[in-house]
């Protein structure tokens, strides 16, 4: 349970578990029940693209995402894989939405192990792909 009493739904931990270890997701999309007690899975995603990826990001509402985000790296390393913790939380969201998800999010962070990265997304700017592709490769160097 988090600050806010939210829950994390089991199906949420599934879906984690199934892009972690099973590869069978590019990106996840959470979102909170219509009660607000539950963290819920929204929607899954097997596409590639990053751009599908941001085009799901609501304009005017929060989201929590975790991605599956591969990415290469010059010389001998080759393709890498990290796991990216969003929390998207655009400027235009109600005031409310953006306080139960702020107090939330520990409770799902805490749950799913094996996360490399977070980002905070208020626009979507702080998602692009470069700004992500720069958070990412600048942990790289320490495993």
């Amino acid at each position: 349970m988090s600050r806010s009493g939210v829950a994390v739904a089991d199906e949420s931990l599934t879906a984690f578990n199934d892009l972690k270890l099973g590869k069978k997701y590019k990106f996840i999309l959470f979102g909170l029940n219509d009660q607000k007690t539950e963290i819920v899975v929204k929607e899954t995603s097997t596409d590639q693209s990053y751009d599908a990826f941001l085009e799901k990001l609501p304009e005017d509402d929060c989201l929590y995402v975790v991605y599956d985000f591969e990415y290469e790296i010059s010389g001998t390393e080759g393709k890498r894989s990290k796991i990216v913790f969003f929390t998207w939380s655009p400027d235009t969201a109600p005031v409310r939405s953006k306080m139960v998800y702020a107090s939330s999010k520990d409770a799902l962070r805490r749950a799913l192990n094996g996360v490399s990265a977070d980002i905070q997304g208020t626009d979507f700017s702080e998602v692009s792909y470069e700004n992500v592709l720069e958070t990412v490769s600048r942990g790289a160097g320490s495993h």
